[in-house]
């Protein structure tokens, strides 16, 4: 199939090289000259396991090109994903700014029958609009369809060519058709394809999102509740886990869920509730218990320490979660920020994130050239992010480097026995 992505960030690029991975010819479009330029050279603006040398082989096969001409696109294309970016505006919602104006880009430059497809996400009824808009640019006969995405970043070459799911809002059988026939090599081994109303594929990416983010938060108070009765919340999460209506993803306690998807997602569902007279009560404690389980590590520190003023504080892991550098509300921003308000001396290591951490930070911390580099001097040692490479360091190396052997592991990436008996002050969450 000839298809076009429009928006070469994240998701777009994704779904861009992998639809060029199963034969498909793609051409990837963005406004930014930058990154179309760096995309021909084979080099990728994101971190993203795997997807570097996907775009290189697809694009030396000539199944995969890149351009910022939008009309070049859409006429050689007959699907057409829009995948551009919905920040969260200052009342919370999703702003379609992006994904309108594309709408209208596309008719006005379409030559024949076009599949839209929003794989942004959108709040419901944003189908219906963009429908609205393309009818009033062309004459030309085009569906609109609801395709979202669900991609975990760190895995999201294996979440697409390998999807627990496809969901296709489409209300013509000529687009279903099509879409059906493009995601069939994906779902060879008995993934379904869902086909549905776009309002009800609108609205499955919230509400997953918004169950993860809840078990999420509610693992974390679980935690707290474990460290106020003495109880250890691996037990816990194991028994609860065994429970088959449970199961055992996403119970893992923490310093709070970041990234680019849940809180933006948890704010819109919110606002588009609201917007239509509903209290989400159970999302608006779920956002709450996630800010504030962001500073649960400086409350520890400052019951440790007491004044934190002087200390020099070493943070293992930027970025929101493992194999990715994206620090879009990742949980290190507000405990360093909070650190350096009270007079900490913050030096910092991640193993992908460090150029988007300067941008973020400029001088106010030290950026280490290692994980053991930013131990010199420390007076305790925080984990904020759980990658690989931190789960089993040289302790002896770690006391020589620091100033007073304690931990804070907002990952629980130890085993607390065993830590100890290193000689470490070791603090976790929800457990003695």
């Amino acid at each position: 199939m000839k298809i076009a992505v429009v928006g070469s960030g994240y998701v777009g690029l994704v779904a861009g090289a992998c639809f060029a991975e199963n034969g498909n010819e793609v051409i990837c479009v963005d406004r930014d000259p930058a990154k179309i330029r760096l995309l021909r050279r084979g080099k990728i603006p994101i971190y993203e396991p795997g997807l570097e040398e996907m775009v290189r082989r697809n694009r030396a096969e000539k199944r995969l090109t890149f351009t910022t001409a939008l009309p070049l696109g859409v006429r050689k294309s007959q699907i057409i994903f829009v995948a551009v970016g919905t920040p969260t505006g200052e009342d919370g919602s999703a702003d379609l700014q992006h994904v309108l104006d594309v709408a209208k880009d596309v008719a006005r430059a379409m030559n024949g029958y076009k599949v839209i497809v929003n794989k942004s996400t959108v709040p419901v009824g944003t189908a219906s609009r963009v429908r609205e808009i393309v009818r009033r640019e062309t004459t030309h006969p085009f569906s609109v369809v609801s395709n979202p995405e669900f991609l975990k970043q760190g895995a999201a070459i294996d979440d697409f060519m390998k999807p627990d799911r496809v969901v296709i809002g489409a209300e013509d059988p000529r687009a279903a058709g099509l879409m059906r026939e493009l995601y069939a090599p994906f779902t060879r081994t008995g993934a379904p394809i869902m086909m549905m109303d776009c309002a009800s594929a609108e609205l499955c990416k919230y509400a997953a999102n918004a169950m993860l983010a809840t078990r999420i938060s509610f693992m974390n108070e679980v935690a707290n509740v474990c460290e106020a009765v003495g109880a250890n919340v691996d037990q816990v999460r194991h028994a609860v886990a065994a429970d088959r209506r449970i199961g055992s993803s996403f119970l893992f306690p923490g310093v709070g869920y970041g990234g680019s998807c849940f809180p933006k997602d948890v704010k819109a569902m919110l606002r588009f509730a609201a917007d239509r007279d509903y209290d989400f009560k159970i999302l608006k404690s779920v956002e709450a218990v996630n800010e504030q389980q962001k500073l649960r590590l400086l409350v520890k520190m400052r019951k440790h320490f007491g004044a934190l003023k002087g200390k020099r504080i070493a943070i293992w892991g930027l970025a929101f979660k493992p194999r990715t550098d994206d620090m879009r509300e990742a949980p290190a921003v507000p405990l360093i920020n909070g650190l350096l308000r009270e007079g900490a001396i913050v030096q910092v290591y991640d193993p992908e994130a460090m150029k988007v951490a300067r941008g973020i930070f400029g001088s106010k911390v030290t950026f280490a050239d290692g994980s053991y580099a930013a131990l010199t001097g420390a007076d305790c040692l925080v984990i904020v992010t759980e990658w690989n490479e931190f789960r089993e360091p040289d302790y002896g190396r770690m006391k020589k480097l620091m100033r007073s052997p304690v931990i804070f592991d907002g990952r629980n990436v130890y085993i607390p026995d065993t830590i100890r008996a290193q000689g470490f002050t070791y603090f976790s969450m929800g457990r003695p």
